[in-house]
């Protein structure tokens, strides 16, 4: 089951069919399957084998869809480098990863250049320094048979989610991971055809807006791609576009509300919305259904690592609407508790997942390079999730709480620990703690209580400038609080439901 072969597939059916619509560049599928197999018999020639790390670090732009599928064609794996990270964070991405070219753009040069692990081959979608290779070039020159690549490697990408340690641990996906998700689960409950046009309005590289691009190549829908979120903007693109189904964390949902309130009209075209069940507040969802009662909305719950778990439709919303839905078909999910023993219905467990021997149905193959952490994570094919949820009487699944102390701001994961790691840094700080606390427009922001040395002073725009240079832009607090002692238990562990009940009172 091959991405290649899917988009091959669209293309002889429809090689005129708009596949990739990103301001004024627009590609056929045609010309996306014809670019990315040119693109992979030019990394092959250069040296790029089975296996091979490939780093795609680009904003939004049509050049990274002919990236991702040359590179997969090409049997190299990719990996995605969101723009937004900062300089340390892409360098331990790249330290990890080991990639042997790097395909990027004069707007991530400057981070690529601070990294001492940047690939030798470099080549650049926008004009190339010395040394460099043009991105177009090789896309000319390439040749049209599809590289052979055997039938049982299936990697594609090393997609870096942060773990409990603060340090990223790269999930390798599958082809197979991807096209079942994409085509199959998405394409039957959100019935996709190849009629539909799809909005992307996060960075390509984040996996909600990446799992857009796979639902274009597996399902032949056709890739609608903002460069840049902005409410008015997005409502512009609807419009213009015919935009059919969208996805939506809760950050856009909050921003776009407006628009979609103050002129419903714009967006007759959106037969379905798409948002991520475990934090999209129900509020939000029962106003867009108001202003657009012709709009399917589904919710799910997804990972990284084991992909879309649950979905929640349209009609159950506002009955069910705190849940994240029912668990998918062909999925096992169960509840259990410190010992490993399922819980009672109604009770809280830790969220475990199987679906298959990994690599093979959703759950991923494992992480790269970190054989301990795969076998911390799976177990006889069960993967630990940290999470902690809950189910009811009729099947639906609630989450309760995060484990692994992750924030979830504007959609991004952001974990507790790799903040307070970055805050250490600080040569004032003694001992810190970091929160996510509730926040009007991205749902959830870093709150950082923080222990400062004796006979030290410490300012929060230190402690925030620090962590902008540290850490992505994003995963800095927004809120530091100073306090004399961190609350314990009595074991000497932080009391964060505490924290969080102290910020609620003083805010």
């Amino acid at each position: 089951m091959k991405l290649a072969a899917f988009l091959a597939a669209h293309a002889l059916a429809t090689p005129q069919r708009e596949a990739v619509a990103c301001g004024e560049v627009r590609l056929t599928f045609g010309q996306v399957d014809e670019q990315s197999t040119r693109l992979a018999n030019s990394l092959v020639s250069r040296g790029i084998a089975i296996g091979d790390r490939v780093a795609i670090f680009l904003a939004n732009r049509a050049e990274f869809v002919v990236a991702f599928m040359g590179v997969v064609k090409a049997g190299a794996i990719a990996i995605t480098l969101n723009p937004r990270l900062s300089a340390p964070e892409a360098a331990y991405i790249l330290e990890d990863a080991r990639p042997k070219a790097v395909i990027f753009e004069n707007e991530t040069r400057a981070l690529l250049d601070r990294s001492e692990r940047a690939p030798a081959l470099r080549i650049s979608v926008d004009q190339p320094a010395d040394g460099e290779i043009a991105f177009a070039a090789l896309v000319r020159e390439g040749g049209l048979e599809l590289p052979d690549i055997p039938p049982e490697f299936d990697d594609c990408m090393i997609s870096y989610t942060s773990g409990t340690t603060g340090k990223p641990k790269g999930a390798i996906i599958t082809q197979a991971n991807y096209a079942l998700l994409a085509a199959y689960i998405n394409g039957v409950y959100w019935r996709l055809t190849t009629e539909d046009r799809v909005l992307a309005t996060t960075p390509l590289a984040h996996r909600s807006a990446f799992q857009r691009l796979l639902n274009m190549v597996c399902a032949g829908t056709s890739l609608v791609v903002m460069q840049r979120f902005d409410p008015k903007g997005a409502a512009r693109v609807i419009e213009d576009e015919g935009v059919t189904l969208m996805g939506m964390v809760p950050t856009v949902g909050r921003l776009l509300l407006p628009e979609i309130e103050a002129a419903p009209l714009r967006f007759r075209t959106l037969r379905a919305i798409v948002v991520t069940g475990e934090s999209f507040p129900v509020e939000i969802k029962r106003r867009l259904m108001t202003a657009l009662p012709h709009a399917e909305l589904h919710s799910f719950f997804a990972m990284t690592e084991v992909g879309a778990l649950t979905n929640l439709g349209p009609s159950e919303q506002l009955t069910k609407g705190a849940s994240v839905g029912r668990v998918n078909p062909g999925v096992e999910l169960k509840l259990v508790d410190d010992t490993g023993q399922r819980v009672p219905t109604g009770d809280t467990g830790e969220i475990l997942v199987r679906s298959g021997p990994p690599g093979s149905y959703l759950t991923m193959r494992g992480y790269f390079n970190n054989p301990e952490a795969t076998a911390e994570a799976i177990e006889n094919g069960w993967v630990k999730t940290g999470d902690l949820g809950r189910f009811d009487e009729d099947g639906y699944l609630y989450i309760v709480d995060r484990k692994k102390d992750m924030v979830l701001s504007g959609g991004y994961n952001i974990y507790s620990k790799e903040v307070e790691t970055a805050i250490m840094g600080v040569p004032e700080v003694q001992d810190v703690a970091v929160v996510g606390v509730p926040d009007a427009i991205y749902g959830e922001a870093v709150a950082a209580f923080i222990e400062v040395r004796p006979g030290q002073h410490l300012t929060a725009e230190r402690v925030i400038e620090h962590c902008r240079e540290a850490i992505a832009g994003y995963k800095k607090p927004k809120h530091v609080r100073f306090v004399e002692t961190l609350p314990r238990n009595s074991t000497g562990k932080v009391l964060k439901f505490q924290l969080r009940q102290d910020f609620a009172e003083g805010a």
